[in-house]
């Protein structure tokens, strides 16, 4: 598909700014997106109705699962999908675990659900949830573990799924940002016992703002759906506390539209993020880069890269280099207890999860969406070795 032929729109405001060569994210609205949005305005049908079932039941079979919950936000379905916890015994207060490095809706979804975030180390170069430290936090609390697939890098499923049948719990992926990413032959989304996807502006799908929970278990479908609309059941039945998370008939119809175009965004996404895995490679020396391994495919959301040790630059100074030459980019999220204020009632103190608060301070990550084109890739390949060559390295 040519991209140009959709209707883009770049992702939030930052990256909205006029002189941006490489902008960091795009969403596609397809000619089949704007037909249903249409007909769902002459219809006069616009909060949740027959697009809103018809994208859940696409997007699970996309994934190869039974059930699809479309909800408001990424978010929502981290929170909903938690909640769901209290049908299969879990208390309020019970601990989920989940990775330091994240965005920090992750954390922020297990509050808001009633649980208590531990949190874990990541691996620096992989950048998700450190599986070898994940038993050291596990109590007789401990419900859940909730691996982030971060940039749409597959985490340790093999290793996750065996710590939680080992101790009777239950996995969530969190794949906001993995889309189609594969680990090991199986689909991110259908590994766990439920999976969260963002589709948000910046994402391979999305319905502008939404989330969406999948699922292979009935039981956990059905409190899915339920705690998307305050945990009602029938017409005005509510037998659970929950949440005014439902997505409308316009969000569906992007939805859509994306899913239609689905596997073309995500070659392209791919393509783009190998491209620049190969080239970033005569770069080894100073940056620690998004990688895909043997065993896995990504399902790329942007393309990291973290200063190494003893570089004689700093995060900020290349990012402003990047920012002067019109490329757009974002920090590396934040190891969510030590380096957001919020998070201070927790106890945690600087220096608690060492890996994570290193990407943080020397971690950013570029676009590699569907708008860009390999020129685009090589002129950011381009503006990076200038950038070494002024500090007096790469040659």
């Amino acid at each position: 598909m040519d991209f140009n032929k959709a209707t883009a729109v770049n992702d939030g405001q930052e990256a909205a700014k006029a002189g941006y060569k490489v902008p960091f994210g795009t969403v596609s609205i397809t000619p089949l997106a704007q037909k249903l949005i249409d007909e769902a305005i002459q219809r006069r049908w616009l909060t949740k109705g027959k697009y809103v079932k018809e994208f859940e039941d696409k997007f699970a079979a996309l994934f190869g699962v039974k059930y699809g919950i479309a909800v408001s936000s990424g978010t929502d379905a981290d929170a909903i999908a938690c909640a769901v916890l209290y049908d299969f015994g879990a208390k309020r207060g019970d601990e989920i675990i989940v990775p330091a490095l994240s965005f920090v809706a992750t954390g922020n979804a297990v509050l808001q659900a009633g649980f208590t975030p531990v949190f874990v180390d990541v691996n620096r170069e992989t950048l998700n949830i450190d599986h070898e430290k994940i038993e050291k936090v596990i109590t007789p609390k401990t419900r859940a573990i909730m691996p982030v697939h971060l940039m749409g890098k597959p985490a340790a499923m093999d290793e996750i799924m065996t710590i939680a049948q080992k101790h009777k719990l239950y996995v969530i992926e969190d794949a906001a940002e993995a889309h189609g990413a594969e680990y090991k032959g199986k689909k991110i989304g259908a590994i766990g016992d439920m999976a969260c996807f963002s589709l948000y502006a910046a994402h391979i799908v999305t319905t502008i703002e939404g989330g969406m929970i999948i699922t292979n278990n009935e039981q956990m479908a059905q409190a899915a759906r339920s705690l998307r609309n305050h945990g009602i059941e029938g017409k005005f039945q509510f037998k659970r506390i929950g949440f005014s998370s439902k997505m409308n008939e316009i969000e569906a119809a992007v939805g859509l539209g994306n899913l239609e175009i689905f596997r073309e965004i995500l070659e392209k996404r791919r393509a783009n993020v190998r491209h620049l895995i190969r080239h970033f490679l005569k770069f080894d020396k100073y940056f620690w880069c998004l990688k895909e391994e043997a065993h896995e495919i990504l399902g790329p959301h942007a393309f990291s890269i973290i200063l190494k040790p003893g570089v004689n630059f700093t995060k900020d100074e290349f990012v402003t280099y990047l920012e002067k030459k019109g490329v757009d980019s974002r920090n590396l999220f934040y190891s969510i207890a030590t380096q957001t204020e919020s998070y201070q009632f927790m106890g945690h103190k600087l220096g608690d999860f060492p890996q994570a608060e290193y990407c943080s301070d020397h971690g950013t990550h570029i676009g590699c969406h569907q708008g860009i084109d390999i020129s685009q890739c090589d002129y950011m390949v381009d503006v990076v070795s200038e950038f070494l060559i002024s500090k007096g390295g790469y040659h």
